[in-house]
């Protein structure tokens, strides 16, 4: 008989080291690529890999993802269990602490238990709703049951200098992880290569049973022991239920030839930015054209891109770019650079090295070089953005440390 597995993906993230993108919608929410939000490509993960049953927990901001997932991510109503369902935070009453919110990841589960009660699942998969990557959540599932394990945790290599912000993990034999510490500011190194440090992805599948039974000890009348990372792991690992590490990296992906490397955590302007114009390279690392691993989002009815003009020194034209529906370039040149839905470049425009969001309007005559235009900005003729720091601060403009500009939603120049 299958197994009943039930997906819950954490979408409450603020990311407030995505500001402004993260202003008024939360970091799941963030458009990328053109045409997806980040939370795009877990909901891919599950549906790619069978599990058609989740759960999107919500909290901060949550309206844009809310409108997301209800007009784009739909099954039919006649499988009971094909659903994507939200479930924004609702104020749990402890009996102690009385209502609050979800206080971390472990807890928004907690709060939400009955709902895998309800569905009767055998495993839970509980994933970050804030990473850029492909998964086959079912070769993980069939590690975890081959294993017998209660948890099971994706583990992704990475350069110590970086894993501070992760939680990271000793693994013994056969994958048996046996300690875990949650953003240590010494991070330790691998066995035999001590510059890297193996880090969690964030994604773990649960055997219901332990689940259940390690969040009413961690957090049941508690005042602390609401994370995984930092509390629920840990404790599992103290009590002696069965941790394993599951390698990211021989994860298969149907369609993609050689191991599963990407993984991006977008936490930063400066790695959003990065990230995104990847998928503009040559050879990107990030594949968005892979047949066999569709990445689907919300429908969209716009009419297709368009190029018009080609007289001298005014001609439409695209080099190394992403152009999403209803782009139009209008004796423009865009370089290096994706233009999402609705986007207007005007004559004589340069764009270079740019992410332009929804509905994005650039004068004629304006330069606009390494910079994020988030929705409804209307850019007026002869402006120029990304060359001068200075002057990109005084309008108010976020500058990052790599030099990208950030032109906030419905900014008025």
């Amino acid at each position: 008989m299958k197994p009943r597995v039930l997906g819950m993906i954490l979408a409450g993230g603020q990311g407030s080291r995505l500001a402004p993108l993260t202003l008024k919608r939360s970091k799941p929410a963030v458009p990328f690529g053109g045409k997806y939000r980040i939370i795009d490509f877990a909901i891919n993960n599950f549906i790619n890999s069978g599990v058609f049953s989740i759960y999107v927990l919500t909290q901060y901001k949550a309206q844009s993802l809310t409108e997301h997932i209800q007009r784009g991510w739909r099954f039919g109503t006649f499988l009971q269990d094909y659903f994507i369902t939200l479930v924004p935070a609702q104020m749990y009453r402890y009996e102690e602490l009385g209502a609050v919110w979800y206080r971390g990841t472990a807890d928004a589960v907690y709060q939400n238990l009955h709902l895998v009660d309800n569905f009767g699942a055998d495993y839970v998969a509980i994933f970050s709703g804030d990473h850029i990557y492909k998964m086959n959540v079912e070769h993980m599932l069939q590690s975890h049951i081959d294993a017998r394990a209660d948890v099971t945790i994706a583990a992704y290599p990475m350069p110590r200098t970086e894993a501070h912000r992760f939680g990271v993990m000793h693994v013994g034999d056969r994958g048996r992880v046996t300690e875990f510490l949650e953003k240590p500011a010494d991070p330790p190194g691998m066995p035999g290569d001590p510059d890297m440090t193996l880090t969690s992805m964030g994604n773990y599948i649960f055997s219901r049973r332990a689940l259940e039974e390690l969040l009413h000890t961690s957090i049941s009348g508690q005042e602390d022991g609401f994370d995984f990372g930092q509390d629920v792991i840990p404790r599992a690992l103290a009590d002696g239920y069965s941790v394993q590490a599951y390698d990211f990296h021989r994860n298969p992906i149907p369609g993609q030839s050689g191991p599963n490397l990407y993984w991006r955590d977008v936490g930063t302007l400066d790695a959003y930015f990065d990230a995104s114009l990847d998928l503009v390279s040559v050879n990107p690392e990030f594949d968005i054209y892979n047949p066999q691993w569709p990445l689907r989002t919300s429908s969209e009815f716009s009419p297709p891109a368009k190029f018009v003009h080609e007289a001298e020194g005014r001609k439409g034209q695209a080099f190394n770019s992403s152009m999403a529906g209803g782009v139009i370039v209008s004796g423009a040149t865009v370089r290096d650079s994706i233009l999402s839905r609705n986007v207007r470049a005007h004559s004589y425009s340069l764009i270079e090295s740019c992410v332009l969001f929804d509905n994005v309007v650039v004068g004629r005559h304006s330069h606009l070089h390494r910079v994020i235009v988030d929705k409804d900005v209307t850019i007026p003729p002869g402006t120029t953005i990304g060359v001068d720091p200075e002057e990109d601060r005084a309008r108010g403009f976020t500058v990052t440390e790599n030099g990208v500009v950030v032109v906030p939603k419905s900014y008025t120049f």
